[in-house]
Protein backbone atom coordinates (compact mmCIF):
# COMPACT_ATOMS: atom_id res chain seq x y z
CA UNK A 1 0.00 0.00 0.00
CA UNK A 2 1.13 3.59 -0.62
CA UNK A 3 1.95 5.83 2.07
CA UNK A 4 -0.13 8.65 2.09
CA UNK A 5 1.26 11.97 1.12
CA UNK A 6 -0.15 15.15 3.70
CA UNK A 7 -0.31 17.63 1.33
CA UNK A 8 -1.05 20.16 4.56
CA UNK A 9 1.89 20.19 5.52
CA UNK A 10 3.08 23.50 6.10
CA UNK A 11 6.84 25.03 5.78
CA UNK A 12 9.17 27.12 7.80
CA UNK A 13 13.03 28.56 7.47
CA UNK A 14 15.27 29.40 10.31
CA UNK A 15 18.35 30.79 10.45
CA UNK A 16 19.91 30.48 14.10
CA UNK A 17 23.57 29.69 13.72
CA UNK A 18 25.17 26.22 12.71
CA UNK A 19 22.73 24.06 10.80
CA UNK A 20 23.74 20.86 12.19
CA UNK A 21 22.29 22.63 15.26
CA UNK A 22 18.82 23.81 14.63
CA UNK A 23 18.42 20.26 11.99
CA UNK A 24 18.88 18.36 15.41
CA UNK A 25 16.94 19.78 17.34
CA UNK A 26 13.90 20.39 15.24
CA UNK A 27 14.42 16.64 13.86
CA UNK A 28 12.87 15.90 17.17
CA UNK A 29 9.82 17.46 17.26
CA UNK A 30 6.23 15.48 16.80
CA UNK A 31 4.65 16.79 13.79
CA UNK A 32 8.31 17.86 12.11
CA UNK A 33 7.93 15.52 8.71
CA UNK A 34 11.24 17.04 7.65
CA UNK A 35 14.12 18.93 8.06
CA UNK A 36 16.61 20.22 5.28
CA UNK A 37 19.90 22.12 5.98
CA UNK A 38 20.73 24.53 3.32
CA UNK A 39 21.47 28.02 2.72
CA UNK A 40 18.90 30.99 1.94
CA UNK A 41 19.21 35.48 1.74
CA UNK A 42 22.42 35.40 -0.20
CA UNK A 43 23.46 36.65 -3.62
CA UNK A 44 24.39 33.49 -5.56
CA UNK A 45 23.00 30.68 -6.96
CA UNK A 46 23.79 27.30 -5.82
CA UNK A 47 26.58 28.10 -3.17
CA UNK A 48 28.89 25.38 -1.68
CA UNK A 49 29.41 25.04 1.76
CA UNK A 50 33.13 26.90 1.13
CA UNK A 51 31.47 29.76 -0.17
CA UNK A 52 29.20 30.20 2.45
CA UNK A 53 31.94 29.94 4.96
CA UNK A 54 33.69 33.17 3.68
CA UNK A 55 30.63 35.20 4.25
CA UNK A 56 30.71 36.79 1.24
CA UNK A 57 27.83 35.61 -0.42
CA UNK A 58 25.38 37.08 2.13
CA UNK A 59 23.75 33.28 2.71
CA UNK A 60 22.58 32.46 5.89
CA UNK A 61 23.45 28.35 7.47
CA UNK A 62 19.55 27.63 7.56
CA UNK A 63 17.06 24.68 8.06
CA UNK A 64 13.75 24.05 5.64
CA UNK A 65 11.65 22.35 8.23
CA UNK A 66 7.79 20.46 6.84
CA UNK A 67 5.88 20.29 9.55
CA UNK A 68 2.03 19.26 10.32
CA UNK A 69 0.52 22.58 11.87
CA UNK A 70 -2.09 19.64 13.20
CA UNK A 71 0.49 18.17 15.46
CA UNK A 72 3.18 21.41 16.12
CA UNK A 73 1.78 25.07 15.69
CA UNK A 74 4.23 27.14 13.85
CA UNK A 75 4.01 29.29 17.34
CA UNK A 76 5.04 26.33 18.99
CA UNK A 77 8.20 26.07 16.64
CA UNK A 78 8.92 29.58 17.38
CA UNK A 79 9.00 29.09 21.08
CA UNK A 80 11.84 26.01 20.24
CA UNK A 81 13.19 28.51 17.78
CA UNK A 82 14.09 31.36 20.31
CA UNK A 83 14.73 28.62 22.63
CA UNK A 84 17.50 26.67 21.72
CA UNK A 85 19.78 29.19 19.90
CA UNK A 86 20.93 33.41 21.34
CA UNK A 87 18.81 35.74 19.25
CA UNK A 88 20.68 38.31 21.05
CA UNK A 89 23.85 38.47 19.36
CA UNK A 90 24.35 39.96 15.71
CA UNK A 91 26.02 37.51 13.28
CA UNK A 92 27.04 35.28 15.87
CA UNK A 93 25.97 31.79 17.82
CA UNK A 94 29.16 30.95 20.41
CA UNK A 95 31.93 30.28 18.91
CA UNK A 96 30.60 30.64 15.38
CA UNK A 97 31.01 34.41 14.28
CA UNK A 98 29.80 35.95 10.44
CA UNK A 99 26.62 36.98 9.09
CA UNK A 100 26.41 33.05 7.87
CA UNK A 101 25.53 32.35 11.38
CA UNK A 102 22.99 35.26 11.86
CA UNK A 103 19.50 34.65 13.49
CA UNK A 104 16.94 35.26 10.99
CA UNK A 105 12.96 34.11 10.03
CA UNK A 106 12.47 33.52 6.44
CA UNK A 107 8.81 33.63 6.30
CA UNK A 108 6.85 31.62 3.64
CA UNK A 109 3.42 33.47 4.67
CA UNK A 110 2.46 36.62 5.72
CA UNK A 111 0.22 34.74 8.70
CA UNK A 112 4.31 33.24 9.46
CA UNK A 113 5.57 37.02 9.40
CA UNK A 114 2.77 38.24 11.75
CA UNK A 115 3.29 35.59 13.98
CA UNK A 116 7.03 35.95 14.44
CA UNK A 117 7.03 39.71 14.83
CA UNK A 118 3.89 39.06 17.46
CA UNK A 119 6.49 36.23 19.42
CA UNK A 120 9.61 38.57 19.53
CA UNK A 121 7.48 41.73 20.56
CA UNK A 122 6.05 39.44 23.47
CA UNK A 123 9.53 38.16 24.42
CA UNK A 124 10.61 41.64 24.42
CA UNK A 125 8.07 42.88 26.44
CA UNK A 126 8.47 40.12 29.26
CA UNK A 127 12.26 40.51 28.90
CA UNK A 128 12.48 37.28 28.33
CA UNK A 129 16.33 37.74 27.07
CA UNK A 130 18.98 40.20 29.23
CA UNK A 131 19.49 41.80 25.61
CA UNK A 132 17.44 43.16 22.76
CA UNK A 133 16.89 40.74 20.02
CA UNK A 134 17.84 40.82 16.85
CA UNK A 135 16.47 38.13 15.15
CA UNK A 136 15.67 40.00 11.48
CA UNK A 137 12.62 38.41 9.70
CA UNK A 138 12.50 38.69 6.10
CA UNK A 139 10.45 37.34 3.27
CA UNK A 140 11.30 33.67 1.66
CA UNK A 141 14.07 33.67 -0.46
CA UNK A 142 15.87 31.09 -2.62
CA UNK A 143 16.55 27.99 -0.77
CA UNK A 144 19.40 25.53 -1.69
CA UNK A 145 20.02 22.49 0.52
CA UNK A 146 23.43 21.64 1.74
CA UNK A 147 25.80 19.55 0.70
CA UNK A 148 24.51 15.42 1.72
CA UNK A 149 27.49 15.44 4.06
CA UNK A 150 25.72 18.50 6.16
CA UNK A 151 22.54 16.66 6.29
CA UNK A 152 21.51 14.55 9.29
CA UNK A 153 25.08 15.47 10.88
CA UNK A 154 24.32 15.27 14.41
CA UNK A 155 22.62 11.85 14.16
CA UNK A 156 25.24 10.50 11.96
CA UNK A 157 28.26 11.94 14.26
CA UNK A 158 27.47 12.02 17.69
CA UNK A 159 30.81 11.30 18.96
CA UNK A 160 32.20 14.69 17.15
CA UNK A 161 33.86 17.15 19.45
CA UNK A 162 31.13 19.51 17.93
CA UNK A 163 28.47 17.46 18.53
CA UNK A 164 29.18 16.68 22.02
CA UNK A 165 30.36 19.82 23.01
CA UNK A 166 27.75 22.46 21.11
CA UNK A 167 24.64 20.27 20.20
CA UNK A 168 24.56 18.07 22.91
CA UNK A 169 23.35 20.87 25.53
CA UNK A 170 20.61 22.24 23.00
CA UNK A 171 19.14 18.44 23.22
CA UNK A 172 19.18 18.11 26.57
CA UNK A 173 17.49 21.77 26.92
CA UNK A 174 14.79 20.29 24.35
CA UNK A 175 14.48 16.97 26.13
CA UNK A 176 13.94 18.82 29.33
CA UNK A 177 11.45 21.62 28.46
CA UNK A 178 9.39 20.39 25.38
CA UNK A 179 9.48 16.47 26.36
CA UNK A 180 5.64 16.82 25.99
CA UNK A 181 6.44 17.89 22.01
CA UNK A 182 8.85 15.29 21.53
CA UNK A 183 8.75 12.49 18.60
CA UNK A 184 8.90 9.30 20.60
CA UNK A 185 10.60 7.91 17.80
CA UNK A 186 13.96 9.88 18.08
Amino acid sequence: MDKQINTNFEEAIFAGGCFWCTEAVFQRLNGVEQVVPGYTGGSIKNPAYREICTGRTGHAEAIKISFDPSKVSYSELLEVFFATHDPTTLNRQGNDVGTQYRSEIFYTTQEQKQKAEEFIALLEKEQIFASPIVTAISEEKPFYNAEVEHQNYYNDHREQPYCQVIIDPKIKKLNAYYSNKLNTAN
